[in-house]
């Protein structure tokens, strides 16, 4: 099952089931891409901050040190607040009754 929804953006799901797997693939998908987004900020960084504390002749602690750090990780506040923040605000099943509701409202107002 997992090859055939890999890449398949257009997809239409026939059931239930198979909706609830494609949006759960998804869902997992932005959460990998914010942990990995995660480990590359760590790893470059160390890396920039022990370069940086190498050098001898400036104050270590100086914002230019620390510049590289504190905007990427403004940038990584705002992937893991993506990917997190709305299943915190909206609640886990939230798109789904959003759907249910859409469905329900399309239903009521065909029957008029």
């Amino acid at each position: 099952m997992e090859n055939y929804y890999k890449d398949k953006e257009d997809f239409v799901p026939s059931s239930i089931e198979e909706m609830k797997y494609h949006n759960a693939l998804k869902r997992v998908k932005k959460i990998k891409g914010f942990y990995t987004h995660l480990i590359v900020f760590v790893v470059i960084n160390c890396v920039i901050i022990f370069l940086k504390a190498r050098k001898h002749n400036t104050d270590f602690f100086s914002s230019e040190n620390f510049s590289v750090t504190i905007f990427w990780g403004i940038g990584l506040v705002s992937h893991a607040l993506s990917v997190f923040l709305p299943n915190f605000i909206l609640g886990a099943n939230w798109e789904e009754r959003k759907i249910n509701e859409i469905i329900e409202k399309e239903k009521k107002y065909k029957q008029h």
